[in-house]
């Protein structure tokens, strides 16, 4: 089977889910997710879209703001790929930002091609110096 890549501005499902969590909402935007959705971030293997929102939101609450950028996304129907790179600004005025890159992969649903099956994603580094 070929895959055919197009590269497109970002949908807004993906920069409302980006918002959710530079805001620290974890509201809606996490509705782009099907209920049984399996997220495998780095170590992650978070099952359900409450499970996400849950598990986003504890990471998050760490101690750090997220601000999210998107360099460029690119569309393949049912498999949609996503880089960029992240602002992560501790709490903690003595400790530097970094910037990471992100590279994610949606794999959508196949029932319901506007809702997210399978979120696999790395980022990083991640350490705070």
């Amino acid at each position: 089977m070929q895959v055919v890549f197009t590269k497109k501005e970002p949908p807004q499902w993906l920069l409302d889910m980006w918002k959710e969590i530079d805001d620290k909402t974890f509201g809606q935007g996490f509705d782009c997710f099907a209920e049984d959705a399996v997220c495998n971030l780095g170590v992650a293997d978070w099952k359900g879209r409450e499970a996400i929102r849950a598990n986003l939101k504890a990471f998050i609450d760490t101690g750090f703001t997220a601000l999210h950028h998107v360099t460029e996304y690119w569309d393949a129907g049912t498999l949609k790929v996503f880089r960029g790179v992240v602002d992560m600004r501790p709490d903690d005025p003595s400790m530097k930002a970094v910037h990471p890159t992100m590279m994610h992969f949606f794999y959508m649903d196949e029932r319901d091609e506007t809702k997210v099956k399978h979120w696999v994603g790395a980022v990083g580094p991640v350490a705070f110096g």
